[in-house]
């Protein structure tokens, strides 16, 4: 990331942020602005995942997985789409999963914050759709991240067997559709939830 911005000083800025400290949110969107101006798009991508059978999961993680992937998503958008709204256009892409659209074993807290994306996905689209803004959500499949690293390969190879296209994602399976929702050429699409998972949910 460094590298990209001393190679790019005027088209690129990287700033730490934690999904757990709201309170910092104002300040991470003012720094954005003061060197780019009003913020055009905003891309929730931060999340975690703790896989745990609900009976089991200690309250703790439970807490610590609705403050990152869903209250932590949502006051980081309230921030950043204030400067759109006067600007009269802007895109938020939310990315979620597909658990948050079939159920899968131990996933019921990490699904209940992705359902929470789609939800808000949907009500946002109509909230911001006079104001020139659309929200659409991207709902990856397993993907080759550090979020499924931990993952035997016993199970990952069990789920690319179940995927029609026969293997689990790439970040660059995601990028592109990411890259159009953001683009003039999506204009007209708002309020969806656009899974990308080699057909494994078809």
């Amino acid at each position: 990331m460094r590298q990209l911005e001393e190679a790019y000083p005027d088209q690129f800025m990287f700033v730490t942020g934690d999904m757990e400290r709201p309170d910092l949110f104002p300040k991470l969107v003012q720094t954005v602005e003061r060197k780019f101006g009003r913020l055009s798009a905003l891309v929730n991508n931060a999340g975690i995942v703790n896989e745990e059978l609900l009976a089991r999961q200690k309250a703790d993680a439970i807490e610590q997985l609705l403050a990152v992937n869903l209250l932590g998503p949502v006051l980081l958008t309230r921030q950043a789409i204030r400067g759109m709204m006067v600007a009269g256009r802007g895109r938020v892409v939310n990315i979620s999963s597909i658990v948050s659209l079939s159920g899968y074993k131990g996933t019921a807290a990490y699904s209940a914050t992705k359902g929470g994306i789609n939800a808000m996905t949907r009500a946002l689209a109509r909230e911001l759709g006079g104001r020139g803004i659309t929200v659409n959500t991207v709902a990856p499949g397993y993907m080759e991240t550090d979020l499924v690293k931990n993952m035997s390969l016993r199970h990952l190879a069990q789920i690319e067997r179940r995927t029609p296209l026969g293997r689990s994602g790439k970040v660059e399976d995601v990028v592109g559709l990411v890259k159009f929702l953001l683009s003039e050429e999506a204009a007209f699409i708002s309020g969806q939830t656009i899974v990308v998972d080699g057909g494994l949910t078809a």
